[in-house]
Protein backbone atom coordinates (compact mmCIF):
# COMPACT_ATOMS: atom_id res chain seq x y z
CA UNK A 1 0.00 0.00 0.00
CA UNK A 2 1.47 3.48 -0.92
CA UNK A 3 1.02 7.39 0.23
CA UNK A 4 -2.22 8.38 -0.99
CA UNK A 5 -2.13 11.85 -2.88
CA UNK A 6 -2.85 14.25 -0.07
CA UNK A 7 0.87 13.55 0.91
CA UNK A 8 2.70 14.67 -2.00
CA UNK A 9 1.60 18.24 -1.64
CA UNK A 10 3.56 18.57 1.56
CA UNK A 11 6.36 16.68 -0.20
CA UNK A 12 6.67 19.12 -2.81
CA UNK A 13 6.18 21.92 -0.54
CA UNK A 14 9.10 20.64 1.58
CA UNK A 15 11.45 19.91 -1.49
CA UNK A 16 10.69 23.42 -3.20
CA UNK A 17 11.14 25.41 -0.26
CA UNK A 18 14.79 23.83 0.99
CA UNK A 19 15.60 24.20 -2.69
CA UNK A 20 14.21 27.30 -2.77
CA UNK A 21 16.49 28.75 -0.16
CA UNK A 22 19.86 26.69 -1.55
CA UNK A 23 19.10 29.01 -4.69
CA UNK A 24 18.43 32.04 -2.67
CA UNK A 25 21.66 31.62 -0.98
CA UNK A 26 23.39 31.37 -4.37
CA UNK A 27 21.68 34.40 -5.36
CA UNK A 28 19.09 33.02 -8.23
CA UNK A 29 18.89 30.04 -10.56
CA UNK A 30 21.36 31.04 -13.02
CA UNK A 31 24.22 31.08 -11.04
CA UNK A 32 23.38 28.37 -8.47
CA UNK A 33 22.77 25.93 -11.97
CA UNK A 34 26.39 27.49 -13.32
CA UNK A 35 28.21 24.34 -11.59
CA UNK A 36 27.53 20.69 -13.17
CA UNK A 37 28.32 19.13 -9.53
CA UNK A 38 24.58 21.42 -8.21
CA UNK A 39 22.85 20.43 -11.08
CA UNK A 40 23.34 16.95 -10.13
CA UNK A 41 22.67 17.71 -7.06
CA UNK A 42 19.26 19.10 -7.44
CA UNK A 43 18.49 15.87 -9.88
CA UNK A 44 19.18 14.19 -7.10
CA UNK A 45 17.03 15.99 -4.49
CA UNK A 46 14.43 15.41 -7.43
CA UNK A 47 14.41 11.74 -7.50
CA UNK A 48 14.61 11.64 -3.64
CA UNK A 49 11.14 13.48 -3.14
CA UNK A 50 9.78 10.79 -6.14
CA UNK A 51 10.73 8.20 -4.06
CA UNK A 52 9.45 10.45 -0.69
CA UNK A 53 6.08 10.56 -2.22
CA UNK A 54 5.37 7.06 -3.20
CA UNK A 55 6.40 5.51 0.15
CA UNK A 56 4.24 4.04 2.78
CA UNK A 57 2.33 6.90 5.18
CA UNK A 58 5.06 7.64 7.74
CA UNK A 59 3.25 10.20 9.52
CA UNK A 60 0.64 7.79 12.05
CA UNK A 61 1.03 7.79 15.93
CA UNK A 62 0.09 4.12 15.61
CA UNK A 63 -1.00 2.39 19.14
CA UNK A 64 1.76 4.11 21.03
CA UNK A 65 3.81 6.88 20.46
CA UNK A 66 6.55 8.85 22.84
CA UNK A 67 5.10 11.97 22.76
CA UNK A 68 7.64 13.19 25.03
CA UNK A 69 10.12 13.70 22.30
CA UNK A 70 8.27 15.75 19.80
CA UNK A 71 9.88 18.92 21.11
CA UNK A 72 12.94 17.59 18.86
CA UNK A 73 11.39 18.75 15.74
CA UNK A 74 11.82 22.29 16.49
CA UNK A 75 15.94 21.74 16.51
CA UNK A 76 15.51 19.32 13.65
CA UNK A 77 12.80 22.09 12.04
CA UNK A 78 15.58 25.28 12.93
CA UNK A 79 18.77 23.25 11.72
CA UNK A 80 16.95 22.15 8.28
CA UNK A 81 16.34 25.82 7.37
CA UNK A 82 20.06 26.67 8.27
CA UNK A 83 21.09 23.62 6.37
CA UNK A 84 19.36 24.67 3.25
CA UNK A 85 20.15 28.30 3.23
CA UNK A 86 23.95 28.36 4.69
CA UNK A 87 25.78 26.30 2.41
CA UNK A 88 24.87 27.63 -0.17
CA UNK A 89 25.40 30.98 1.09
CA UNK A 90 28.72 30.35 1.90
CA UNK A 91 29.90 28.66 -1.14
CA UNK A 92 28.42 31.64 -2.73
CA UNK A 93 31.02 33.95 -0.66
CA UNK A 94 33.62 32.04 -0.41
CA UNK A 95 33.13 31.26 3.50
CA UNK A 96 35.29 28.98 5.05
CA UNK A 97 34.73 26.78 1.95
CA UNK A 98 36.67 23.48 0.93
CA UNK A 99 38.08 24.00 -2.01
CA UNK A 100 37.84 22.11 -5.28
CA UNK A 101 35.63 20.47 -7.29
CA UNK A 102 36.31 17.05 -6.08
CA UNK A 103 34.59 18.01 -3.00
CA UNK A 104 31.32 18.59 -4.52
CA UNK A 105 31.16 15.58 -6.38
CA UNK A 106 32.17 13.27 -3.38
CA UNK A 107 29.03 15.31 -1.64
CA UNK A 108 26.87 14.33 -4.43
CA UNK A 109 27.48 10.87 -4.04
CA UNK A 110 27.36 11.14 -0.48
CA UNK A 111 23.82 12.67 -0.65
CA UNK A 112 22.86 9.87 -2.98
CA UNK A 113 23.80 7.14 -1.23
CA UNK A 114 22.69 8.83 1.84
CA UNK A 115 19.28 9.36 0.13
CA UNK A 116 19.37 5.78 -0.77
CA UNK A 117 19.55 4.80 2.85
CA UNK A 118 17.37 7.10 4.19
CA UNK A 119 14.36 5.69 2.03
CA UNK A 120 15.14 2.12 1.50
CA UNK A 121 14.08 0.94 5.54
CA UNK A 122 10.94 2.83 4.93
CA UNK A 123 10.03 1.28 1.66
CA UNK A 124 11.38 -2.26 4.14
CA UNK A 125 9.35 -1.03 6.81
CA UNK A 126 5.88 -0.18 5.44
CA UNK A 127 3.56 0.76 7.58
CA UNK A 128 5.54 0.05 10.68
CA UNK A 129 7.20 3.05 9.58
CA UNK A 130 6.52 6.78 11.16
CA UNK A 131 7.77 9.86 11.30
CA UNK A 132 6.57 9.69 14.85
CA UNK A 133 8.33 7.55 17.71
CA UNK A 134 5.41 5.08 17.83
CA UNK A 135 4.40 1.79 17.26
CA UNK A 136 1.93 1.43 14.82
CA UNK A 137 -0.69 -1.66 14.47
CA UNK A 138 0.30 -5.19 14.05
CA UNK A 139 3.82 -4.05 14.67
CA UNK A 140 6.98 -6.95 14.43
CA UNK A 141 10.49 -6.13 15.28
CA UNK A 142 12.45 -6.39 11.59
CA UNK A 143 15.62 -7.92 11.85
CA UNK A 144 16.75 -8.86 8.33
CA UNK A 145 18.49 -7.71 5.83
CA UNK A 146 20.61 -4.14 7.39
CA UNK A 147 18.57 -4.47 10.08
CA UNK A 148 20.47 -7.93 11.09
CA UNK A 149 23.48 -5.40 11.18
CA UNK A 150 22.52 -1.75 12.24
CA UNK A 151 19.47 -0.62 14.05
CA UNK A 152 18.82 2.29 12.68
CA UNK A 153 19.99 2.96 8.79
CA UNK A 154 17.60 5.19 8.17
CA UNK A 155 18.90 7.68 10.57
CA UNK A 156 22.32 7.14 9.14
CA UNK A 157 21.23 7.53 5.73
CA UNK A 158 20.00 10.97 7.31
CA UNK A 159 23.47 11.92 8.35
CA UNK A 160 25.17 10.68 5.29
CA UNK A 161 22.56 12.57 3.39
CA UNK A 162 22.86 15.94 5.46
CA UNK A 163 26.86 15.53 4.91
CA UNK A 164 26.43 15.15 1.30
CA UNK A 165 24.62 18.04 0.80
CA UNK A 166 27.10 20.69 2.65
CA UNK A 167 30.05 18.89 0.91
CA UNK A 168 28.07 19.39 -2.32
CA UNK A 169 28.39 23.23 -1.56
CA UNK A 170 32.15 22.74 -0.47
CA UNK A 171 30.56 24.44 3.25
CA UNK A 172 32.73 23.89 6.27
CA UNK A 173 29.46 25.73 7.75
CA UNK A 174 27.49 23.11 6.93
CA UNK A 175 29.52 20.32 7.89
CA UNK A 176 29.07 21.69 11.28
CA UNK A 177 25.36 22.08 10.95
CA UNK A 178 25.53 17.93 10.21
CA UNK A 179 27.09 17.54 13.31
CA UNK A 180 24.51 19.59 15.65
CA UNK A 181 22.04 17.35 14.03
CA UNK A 182 23.70 14.52 16.20
CA UNK A 183 22.42 15.25 19.42
CA UNK A 184 18.75 15.44 19.26
CA UNK A 185 19.24 12.31 16.60
CA UNK A 186 20.78 10.60 19.80
CA UNK A 187 18.21 11.63 21.62
CA UNK A 188 14.76 10.26 19.67
CA UNK A 189 17.03 7.31 18.92
CA UNK A 190 17.30 6.60 22.94
CA UNK A 191 13.61 7.66 22.64
CA UNK A 192 12.82 5.09 20.10
CA UNK A 193 14.56 2.28 21.57
CA UNK A 194 13.12 2.61 24.86
CA UNK A 195 9.24 2.74 23.12
CA UNK A 196 10.61 -1.08 21.27
CA UNK A 197 12.16 -2.06 24.11
CA UNK A 198 8.65 -1.96 26.12
CA UNK A 199 6.88 -3.58 23.41
CA UNK A 200 8.90 -6.09 22.75
CA UNK A 201 10.88 -6.62 25.79
CA UNK A 202 13.81 -9.62 25.67
CA UNK A 203 13.51 -9.52 21.97
CA UNK A 204 14.43 -6.44 21.82
CA UNK A 205 17.47 -6.46 24.07
CA UNK A 206 18.64 -9.94 22.79
CA UNK A 207 18.25 -7.67 19.41
CA UNK A 208 20.10 -4.80 20.65
CA UNK A 209 23.04 -7.02 21.99
CA UNK A 210 24.29 -8.65 18.50
CA UNK A 211 23.47 -5.27 16.58
CA UNK A 212 25.35 -1.56 16.27
CA UNK A 213 23.03 1.53 16.54
CA UNK A 214 23.94 3.29 13.58
CA UNK A 215 27.87 2.43 12.46
CA UNK A 216 28.19 -1.73 12.01
CA UNK A 217 31.23 -2.35 14.58
CA UNK A 218 31.40 0.67 16.09
CA UNK A 219 28.57 2.32 17.19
Amino acid sequence: MTRTHKGIPFIAIGMLFNFGLAVLGWSGFTAFFSNPARIALSIALVAMCGAGAISPDNMSNGDRADRADRWLLIPFAILGLLAAYVPAYTDRREIFVLDGDTVRWFGVALFVAGGVLRYWPVFVLGRRFSGFVAVQPGHTLETSGIYGVIRHPSYLGFVINALGWALAFRSGVGVLLVGLTLPPLLLRIRSEENLLCEQFGAQYDIYRKRTCRLIPGLY
